[in-house]
């Protein structure tokens, strides 16, 4: 086998740079302290200008630049990636090309382009233009914003961000490799725009598209790029509404176009990156294309086990590091998997990542907190860096320049499967004894009466998922607390002073089923993951969810328990507050568990049906402290959902069970809701039926309630409350606004199934919108309730 310092390409001899013997798909952008989302809402609330935060970012670039080059990636040879964003990668792709919506077509300039303002716009909306609608990132917890795309959207090159920020990195002395969606993908990615007529896809628009990234390209090989990234994860996924056979052609046409009519040294050098499982029947399509590197998920993907005729022309990127998740690899494992591969007769191969990083925190060396013995098992974003360069230094020296690393590593392993608390056989054995009836529960119409007769409920009741805004003084008493400034009791006495506020602001507004807001929870996975066994919780371990917004995944470890009670005073000391029923509200398994960094050594169901019987246990107790509806959130359940539909059956039997086995144990007249956001949930209309929750929330607001014909196409006869306010913009709806959505709703839902809710949480919005907001949502109900008599 060649190495990648001793290679080039077979069809074109010396034509292309070496790719490096070790590299990485993307890093997190956000900083290791949040610098980024400080800096951008620094942007928002007026505080600096857009100079001063170009001025932000570029420090942030050059800090992780040089920071990845102190790690071991090569400063010269484009080991190092350009995945730079402000808000959200498909955004930036959409904005390269002049993607722009025509509500928004006032805030481009002559050439399409977008100042930062305008940028930020598109992604959070204004006034009374919406912004791009958000979903989930394949299978992760990321959201990316939707394109929206139409027979008439004029493509051209908007934007040259791309290109100036890797001439900023060959200035200060890298060079970088730029990082850009790449076309199929986009368009793959994208929704038709409501103007566009029946039948329309967004790929029917691929060779109008095309022109813009060979502009792009060209426009990179002029500033001196070596090499691009375009990364085309769609083609790892049947779960596209596009046939698979458009889908290859697609391909086809595409790198036929930028990688052979493109001919460099007019184009960098293209590495294709398939994150999130295997190429399959795209593998064959894109080996035959003049590509001159593939970068392939050998994690959730097994990778090919036999020659692919174009591979001997290209560079295999062996993506053996997890990007997805945080655990210590076995090198020695991966190292076999790397050799393995020579087989193949590739024309070089290069270790990497299955998937950016941007999915894991920075680094372990930012929690002293943890213990030390859970951080040996653990390697985050700069300790898959160094994972990487060892592989990598493994594959071209041998194995004896890395023993010592082989070894620790092997250790490591060893350590965590021995550890006490990764198996408890009490919860073994509770898990083994479950039977069917643990699953179910009665006739949905007799508990349908029964809860009818114990709320007393008006028509289109009016409720919100769970959080209200956490405010300064909310985040100032947690950190004071935290830091042994502030008692326990005093704390405490903070939390029910803003419930009784949250209490009385939903009594003022009208709100009909209450929540107490969750002041006391810092997150609404983290929350748990401090209260039930088998968990442990990061201090610094930042990720992106979307633009600004970060979380810190827990870290499930070990076998799952609830060792006591975890909401039932505080729900206890809400209901006290009013006489109309206050929800209970929990974390379903699948959420816990999609929003954690979940461990790899048993399966997922197992680990689900363990936290569904903590659940259980919470819900038994909430019950018996007589709370008459309880919501068990699962805003993750299509999050999961295996990228291939062949492995999907299996997924949805587990994730199904684990929230039935949460709530079967309800008596009739406890009514349990649930909540999805931010996914397609045409695909799991069976499994949300499946869930037997007697309510479920769903996010509707931006997609103007494209979920509900496919609730009546499914035949769906529960409670359902179809999101009337997008939560995650800041614009506050009119009434008439909210009116016309709940009006759609009503043509679609029985008004007596029909709920009236937002489309997900409050925490993250602020009282200045959050009020005026639900006092439009309740006039709407109003409204609407008048007009059904």
């Amino acid at each position: 086998m060649t190495t990648p310092h001793e290679r080039s390409s077979a069809s074109t001899p010396g034509t292309f740079p070496a790719f490096p013997a070790g590299s990485i798909l993307g890093y997190p952008r956000i900083g290791p302290r949040r610098e980024l989302k400080k800096a951008v809402e620094s942007f928002w609330a007026g505080r600096i200008d857009a100079a001063e935060l170009e001025a932000a970012a570029a420090t942030l670039r050059k800090r992780t630049r040089d920071h990845l080059v102190s790690l071991g990636l090569s400063a010269d040879d484009a080991a190092i990636p350009g995945s730079f964003s402000f808000y959200d990668q498909v955004l930036d792709a959409a904005a390269t090309v002049g993607a722009v919506p025509t509500r928004f077509a006032g805030l481009t300039d002559a050439d399409g382009g977008l100042d930062l303002a305008g940028y930020f716009t598109v992604a959070r909306g204004a006034g009374d233009d919406a912004p791009l609608e958000m979903t989930k990132w394949f299978d992760t917890n990321y959201h990316y914003l939707v394109p929206e795309i139409g027979p008439d959207t004029e493509f051209r090159f908007a934007s040259d961000r791309i290109v100036r920020e890797f001439a900023e990195g060959l200035a200060d002395g890298v060079t970088t490799r730029p990082v850009l969606v790449g076309p199929v993908t986009f368009l793959l990615l994208s929704k038709a725009a409501d103007d566009a007529p029946a039948g329309f896809q967004p790929l029917d628009r691929l060779a109008d598209l095309l022109p813009v990234y060979v502009q792009v390209l060209t426009a990179l090989a002029a500033a001196g790029a070596p090499w691009v990234q375009l990364d085309e994860p769609a083609l790892v996924t049947d779960n596209i509404d596009v046939p698979l056979g458009d889908v290859l052609t697609a391909v086809t046409t595409a790198y036929r176009t930028l990688a052979t009519d493109l001919a460099r040294p007019e184009r960098p050098a293209i590495v294709l990156g398939a994150p999130f499982g295997d190429l399959q029947e795209a593998l064959a399509v894109v080996a035959a294309t003049d590509v001159e590197a593939l970068a392939i998920d050998l994690v959730k993907g097994s990778g090919p086990t036999s020659p692919v005729a174009g591979l001997e022309t290209k560079t295999l990127v062996a993506g053996v590091i997890d990007g997805h998740n945080i655990w210590r690899a076995d090198l020695s494992a991966k190292l076999e998997i790397v050799e393995r591969l020579e087989v193949l007769g590739a024309g070089a191969i290069t270790v990497g990542t299955s998937t950016s990083l941007q999915h894991v925190p920075h680094t372990t060396a930012d929690e002293p907190d943890l213990d030390e013995t859970l951080t040996s098992w653990l390697a985050f974003a700069d300790e898959k860096v160094a994972e990487v360069v060892t592989l990598a230094e493994g594959l071209t020296e041998g194995r004896e320049a890395i023993h010592a690393q082989l070894l620790a590593a092997s250790a490591a392993v060893a350590s965590r499967a021995s550890a006490t608390g990764v198996v408890v056989q009490a919860v073994r054995e509770r898990t083994a004894a479950l039977s069917g009836a643990d699953f179910h529960r009665g006739p949905a119409d007799e508990r349908r009466a029964a809860q009818a007769e114990r709320l007393n409920l008006p028509l289109l009741p009016t409720t919100t998922i769970g959080s209200f805004p956490q405010t300064l003084d909310i985040r100032k008493a947690r950190a004071a607390h935290a830091k042994g400034e502030l008692s326990l009791e005093a704390y405490e006495e903070e939390m029910r002073a803003e419930i009784k506020r949250v209490v009385e602001l939903q009594e003022e507004i009208g709100i009909d089923v209450l929540v107490h807001g969750e002041a006391e929870r810092n997150d609404m996975v983290q929350y748990f993951a401090e209260l039930l066994d088998g968990f442990a919780v990061t201090q610094n371990g930042w990720v992106q969810s979307y633009g600004s917004r970060c979380t810190r995944p827990s870290i499930l470890w070990g076998d799952v328990s609830r060792p006591a009670p975890m909401t039932v005073r505080w729900t206890q000391y809400t209901q006290s507050l009013s006489t109309k029923p206050v929800k209970g509200m929990l974390t379903g398994p699948v959420t816990i568990m999609a929003w954690s960094f979940v461990r790899d050594d048993i399966p997922l169901g197992e680990t689900a049906n363990q936290i569904g019987l903590a659940l259980r246990d919470e819900i038994g107790d909430l019950e018996a402290a007589g709370i008459a509806i309880i919501q068990v959130d699962e805003p993750a359940l299509r999050e999961l959902l295996p990228l291939r539909k062949a492995d999907q059956g299996a997924y949805l039997d587990w994730s199904v069970s684990s929230f039935t086995l949460s709530t079967a144990g309800v008596r009739p007249d406890t009514q349990i809701h649930t909540h999805l956001c931010y996914s397609e949930f045409g695909e799991v209309i069976g499994a949300i039926d499946a869930l037997d929750a007697d309510v479920t929330s769903i996010e509707a607001a931006r997609s103007r309630m494209e979920i509900l014909p496919d609730l009546r196409g499914s035949g769906f006869s529960r409670g359902v409350g179809p999101g009337v306010y997008d939560i995650h913009s800041p614009r506050v709806p009119s009434q008439e606004e909210v009116t016309e959505l709940l009006e759609l709703a009503v043509k679609s839902v029985d008004p007596a199934l029909l709920w009236v809710n937002p489309d997900c949480g409050l925490k993250t919005r602020g009282y200045a919108e959050t009020t005026p907001s639900l006092e439009h949502l309740v006039g709407a109900a109003r409204a609407v309730r008048a007009q059904l008599g």
